[in-house]
């Protein structure tokens, strides 16, 4: 879980990135609904590592959902402190009208103990259930973040497996679901994944533009693009290799992610995660 800081966060920002990674050869096909998802859908998460669902909330969860990102960024719950401002937006941001303040966001985590509207996605009973089928157990929540490209000047988020970021073992079955609150297409940064690429285990992990893959570990000739309309939801193993192209789009793209743990795994220390997923040590180079 992201730490709660006394002040909002501070994105210093990189400007880098490595579109050429992200030349997809197709794009992912989904589901109807939460209702669709049969044990095939669910055995094929487990052979694929991800899972499409085109229409998992409705128009009105969905502006609901949006509506409490803005009311976060826009400082209406005092005790929550889980907002990554850009740097160079921070010197002006107590006057920044709400329409502009919400594009000098990148980020934000830990909100669902503040946000009703917020936790009602997370807890939704369908997408637990789903979530349930797929872990073998009952799931636990183990982080909620928002995640936002704004127009023209959204960054990459480069190639990555999210287990490398948490503090569980690292082969643990762990979901990430991806909720599109805007349309999300590959021009304003919408997710691409690689199929299978799950069953490769954990991946060392360097500190280049992010934590993220070596540039040259990326299997670029099988990447699929997920576009999703609003309301629509990836659900993805936490292996899975993936990422988010830079957005020069004219286009918002607003996402929600949760990432789900079965109940029974327990937590483990850093030490661990790195010496698996680090760099140090592994007489490897990128």
């Amino acid at each position: 879980m992201t730490e709660q800081t006394e002040q909002p966060w501070i994105d210093p920002g990189i400007e880098e990135s490595a579109i050429h990674l992200y030349r997809a050869t197709g794009t992912a096909a989904g589901v109807a609904d939460f209702a669709a998802v049969t044990d095939e859908q669910v055995a094929r998460f487990h052979d694929q590592g991800f899972l499409v669902i085109d229409e998992a909330f409705s128009a009105v969860e969905t502006a609901a959902a949006l509506e409490g990102v803005l009311d976060l960024i826009d400082g209406r719950y005092p005790a929550f402190r889980g907002v990554q401002f850009e740097a160079k937006a921070h010197d002006d941001l107590a006057a920044m009208p709400r329409e502009e303040k919400q594009d000098a966001v990148r980020k934000l985590a830990d909100f669902v103990a503040h946000e009703a509207r917020l936790r009602a996605i997370a807890h939704h009973p369908a997408l637990r259930d789903v979530v349930a089928r797929i872990v073998g157990e009952p799931p636990d929540l183990y982080q909620d973040q928002a995640l936002l490209k704004p127009p023209f000047i959204g960054r990459e988020k480069p190639w990555h497996q999210d287990n490398a970021f948490f503090s569980l073992p690292p082969t643990a079955t762990v979901v990430g679901v991806w909720i599109a609150l805007d349309e999300a297409l590959p021009e304003n940064g919408c997710m691409h994944v690689i199929p299978g690429s799950h069953r490769q285990g954990p991946v060392v992990h360097f500190q280049r533009r992010d934590w993220q893959l070596c540039d040259s570990d990326v299997a670029v000739e099988r990447v699929l693009a997920v576009p999703l309309r609003p309301g629509g939801c990836l659900l993805f193993h936490g292996l899975l290799h993936h990422g988010t192209p830079p957005s020069r789009s004219p286009r918002r793209r607003r996402a929600l992610q949760f990432h789900y743990k079965p109940a029974s795994v327990e937590r483990v220390d850093d030490e661990w995660r790195l010496a698996v997923f680090g760099s140090e040590g592994k007489n490897v180079t990128c």
